[in-house]
């Protein structure tokens, strides 16, 4: 159960005077009654302002592989061949996925 430490503390006393039906209702009060909904739905309705970038063109520039670096055959990703761990039946395997 979550602790509200902001909350002012109560004396051993005060908690002794509690009856069974304060605390039930302490405990309802407490409880929300509200359904959590998904994120997922939430951050399809939520825009950035600014953010339209439907006539935005992204242009990357691809090299191709040089010749100091090689594929991992596990991640897929390029790597210089200093962070090659060891190679297996031709699989060349970075340092990352030994």
């Amino acid at each position: 159960m979550a602790t509200d430490y902001d909350a002012p503390r109560r004396d051993e006393v005060d908690l002794g005077e509690d009856s069974l039906e304060e605390l039930k209702a302490r405990r309802v009060d407490s409880q929300s009654g509200a359904v959590d909904v998904d994120e997922a739905e939430v951050a399809e309705t939520f825009e950035l302002p600014g953010a339209d970038l439907a006539d935005e063109e992204l242009t990357v520039k691809v090299l191709p592989m040089q010749s100091d670096e090689f594929r991992c055959a596990r991640c897929f990703l390029v790597h210089h061949r200093s962070q090659l761990a060891y190679q297996r039946s031709g699989e060349l395997i970075c340092r990352e996925c030994a």
